[in-house]
């Protein structure tokens, strides 16, 4: 069993996880929203830790990270769980609809990890991204590999929802070289459908743009976060920050709940970048 880190028992066999933002109260025998930090008989144990849902080695631009090392790789690791429930979710196979026991999947060992990434250095890996669920649910996972990889010499990649807690996020900060957080709007009600609240990912940004290379995602849906004045809003304060921080606007595709909805419009995405570019210098749109 590995035992998670952020939490503290509360009596009556159930503890409290202080990982992220929803800070579950976790009974015995149950996880949290994520799934993979689980109550096992009054401790939490990162059940997902090692357990691999994805693995490839792609352009680092794929992560989307266009101004990190362009045209280098990295090794890119999945696992499985998410904190946010989106209903656009791209992956929604390993972050919510997973139904097997994580102890049966393929798992591999932070050595191993680091292994993997020395050995593709001559195809231009540059490092590891943690991606395609929602990497820091399986925090303790991400922190060992991530130590391991910043020793090496490597580069650690974050693609995160942002949702995390200031502690863990500060501890793990000096080992990530470079983040690109999916600030999925710029507004509560929005947040609020994703079970989820714009504050903190707004400070996980703060915190990223001082510490490490930072790249922000937003994926543009029609009639949800694709308002002018919310992009306005959005761009104008990540511009405050520092306007050299790259913004990419992604194009919504139907998938998962939203699997009747239809796509972007392309000249919604075009309106868009339009403004973001009076806040910020580089603004992408990708998906197309």
């Amino acid at each position: 069993m590995n035992e998670a880190r952020y939490w503290h028992a509360l009596g009556d066999g159930k503890v409290l996880c202080e990982l992220c933002p929803h800070h579950c109260t976790i009974a015995s025998g149950k996880a949290g929203i994520c799934g993979v930090r689980k109550n096992i008989e009054g401790t939490l144990s990162a059940v997902g830790y090692g357990a691999v849902s994805s693995l490839a080695l792609d352009p680092i631009e794929k992560k989307p990270l266009y101004r990190f090392y362009p045209g280098s790789t990295i090794v890119s690791l999945g696992g499985f769980g998410c904190n946010l429930r989106c209903p656009f979710c791209q992956n929604c196979e390993i972050s919510h609809e997973y139904d097997h026991d994580l102890n049966d999947v393929r798992t591999l060992s932070p050595d191993e990890v680091v292994a993997l990434a020395k050995q593709t250095v001559a195809n231009d890996n540059i490092g590891v991204a943690y991606t395609y669920n929602e990497p820091l649910v399986g925090y303790e996972f991400v922190s060992d590999c991530a130590r391991l990889v910043h020793q090496a010499g490597l580069k650690n990649v974050l693609v995160t929802n942002g949702y995390i807690d200031h502690d863990p996020l500060v501890e793990l900060l000096p080992v990530i070289d470079a983040m690109n957080i999916d600030l999925k709007g710029f507004s509560e009600r929005f947040y609020r459908k994703l079970g989820g609240s714009l504050a903190p990912v707004k400070e996980a940004i703060e915190l990223a743009y001082t510490t490490c290379h930072l790249e922000v995602t937003t994926l543009v849906i029609p009639d949800e976060n694709d308002s002018a004045e919310e992009m306005e809003a959005l761009s104008s304060w990540l511009g405050a920050l520092d306007p050299s921080i790259p913004l990419h606007l992604s194009r919504f595709f139907p998938r998962y709940r939203y699997a009747d909805r239809e796509p972007t419009p392309l000249g919604t995405l075009s309106d868009l970048r339009k403004i973001a570019q009076e806040h910020l210098q580089y603004v992408s749109v990708g998906n197309v």
